[in-house]
């Protein structure tokens, strides 16, 4: 049978949504991921333990340094150590890997299931998620959050699916993708799932739905991919129930046993900022879902059933761990696709109904871009602590000039249409901008992987064990992941008995004297920009 014209003008139109889909997740995921080497603890720790358990040859317990490691599942190991044998080496671009394609799949499938279930808005939904601030963030991360978080929004979408279609291929998605977000993070996934679904059918007054989700198909498939790894690692290391279940979840949610405190608004402030450059709008999205299941309540569509959902998918999580004792904003990622595709879903309505988005409105989001991109050409000055020259400060000030007025015409005159558009250019300008010129200090301030080079260059290569006194553990953790060793820690009572270097903060000379009666203790240089000198300790007082 001959195309008709309309078959291939959709053909040519998901060409070239395909296309723009790979373009912007090449740039947003993979553009620049060498820049920064790993910084904080997380990322060099996690990176390393792929390391371990990729030289061990074992894919059930997590090691580091030799010693199980059992604070968290293994699918991010899985993926990195993945990652190490297709790059043939071990390295922080490698760790970052992982990340970057499963966000770049989340991406992807939000457009396929927008494309099957909210036909028109797919492209608007697919942008805006890889577009939002902490996405693109995450998407650059050597962490487990990601790896949750795309499991748990591909298993929440299908699970959806399920319950539009009533077609059970999506409810297996649903418990398959379920299964690999416990194996990501652990039982987190199953609760947050619960939890949303749970209030879904409660405020739509249909008990049956949560009858027909517990599929026994399902469940079946969930424990056979998600318990096999349990119990090999229970069998493995008995204290892994201690350990994982009791204290890495458990605790870690209800005491300050990890030293997170925070506000209890602190997730609803870090949402604001998860969502830029769309906040105005997602605020103004959820309100409407809100608004709209209100005055629908007794005779609810189809539509403002996946409002609803998408509402409860956003805010629930933000509720949850808000009552946590230990808060870091990783936790509600798997918040923020419901976020990004509950405003496409707006953006589609407006469009259609031919709606221009109020002035107020309008002029919020023009701000909120025009700090972005002014933003991102001053950060690196602060980072620094230099001045801003007068130079800078025109640049800055014209740029967030254009970004307003420009916004402010395009959406004034096309309205919602061009909104996607409109504000995805001043979000590339920004991201080009950090690349350039924040992404290099950030490696220089934050990462220990230029510290590790000035310590080869300093120490001429001769270089015993490494200790380190009265600095972040970032530094521990990063020096030990580049040198490929365990470092010691002073504060841990770590100090070896031979010679060896020690990464201290400035001016700690005196005191690791003090630390080391009988022993002498020479600077040899250190890393100004990151505030650390380097010791040579030796019995001898000989040092090079």
């Amino acid at each position: 049978m001959r195309p008709t014209p309309a078959t291939i003008t959709d053909r040519t139109r998901r060409a070239t949504e395909t296309l723009t889909l790979i373009a912007f997740c090449g740039f947003l995921f993979f553009a620049g991921i060498q820049l920064i080497g790993l910084v904080g603890a997380d990322e060099p720790r996690y990176a390393q333990v792929a390391r371990e358990m990729l030289a061990r040859h074992d894919w059930v317990t997590p090691f580091l340094y030799g010693h199980p490691w059992l604070e968290k599942p293994p699918l991010y190991y899985w993926f990195t150590m993945l990652a190490y044998k297709a790059m043939g080496e071990v390295s922080d671009t490698a760790a970052r890997l992982p990340a970057a394609a499963l966000t770049s799949l989340l991406v992807i499938f939000i457009y396929v299931w927008a494309r099957r279930f909210r036909r028109g808005m797919q492209l608007d939904a697919a942008l805006i998620t890889a577009s939002a601030a902490m996405v693109i963030g995450y998407g650059h991360s050597a962490s487990t959050d990601m790896p949750l978080s795309a499991m748990f929004t591909g298993a929440m979408l299908c699970w959806y699916g399920w319950y539009a279609s009533q077609k059970n291929r999506w409810l297996l998605g649903f418990y398959f993708l379920l299964a690999l977000g416990t194996l990501a993070k652990g039982p987190v996934a199953v609760w947050l799932a619960a939890m949303i679904i749970l209030a879904f059918a409660a405020l739509r007054r249909d008990w049956k739905l949560l009858a027909r989700t517990l599929w026994p198909i399902g469940i079946a498939l969930y424990l056979a991919v998600a318990t096999p790894w349990f119990i090999a690692v229970q069998h493995a290391n008995p204290e892994f129930f201690r350990t994982f279940f009791l204290q890495q979840n458990l605790a870690r949610f209800g005491t300050n046993l990890y030293h997170h405190p925070e506000p209890v608004w602190f997730f609803w402030a870090v949402v604001l900022l998860a969502l830029v450059p769309w906040t105005v709008f997602a605020v103004a999205a959820v309100i409407d879902a809100i608004r709209d299941w209100r005055f629908s309540a007794e005779q609810p569509r189809a539509e403002e059933d996946l409002r609803l959902y998408l509402a409860l998918w956003l805010l629930l999580p933000i509720v949850f761990f808000s009552f946590s004792q230990s808060k870091l904003a990783g936790y509600i990622l798997p918040a923020i696709p419901a976020g990004t595709i509950l405003l496409a879903d707006f953006i589609s309505r407006r469009e259609k109904d031919g709606a221009k988005p109020a002035a107020w409105l309008v002029l919020s989001h023009a701000l909120v871009c025009a700090a972005m991109v002014s933003s991102a050409l001053i950060i690196p000055f602060k980072l620094l602590k230099l001045p801003l020259t007068r130079n800078v400060i025109i640049v800055a000030t014209a740029l967030a000039i254009i970004t307003i007025v420009m916004l402010w015409f395009t959406l004034e005159n096309q309205g919602y249409r061009i909104l996607r558009f409109a504000t995805l250019i001043p979000l590339v300008i920004a991201f080009a901008l950090l690349l350039k010129g924040t992404a290099p200090i950030i490696n220089l301030l934050q990462s220990e992987r230029p510290v590790e080079a000035a310590l080869e260059l300093t120490a001429l290569g001769r270089i015993p064990a490494i200790a380190v006194y009265d600095v972040s553990p970032g530094v521990q953790y990063g020096l030990a992941f580049y040198r490929n060793h365990h470092v010691d820690s002073y504060e841990n009572n770590e100090i070896p008995d031979g010679d060896h270097i020690v990464v201290a903060a400035s001016g700690t000379k005196t005191e690791l004297e003090y630390r080391l009666p009988g022993r002498k203790v020479v600077r040899f240089g250190g890393f100004q920009l990151q505030h650390l000198d380097f010791y040579y300790v030796t019995k001898s007082g000989n040092a090079p």
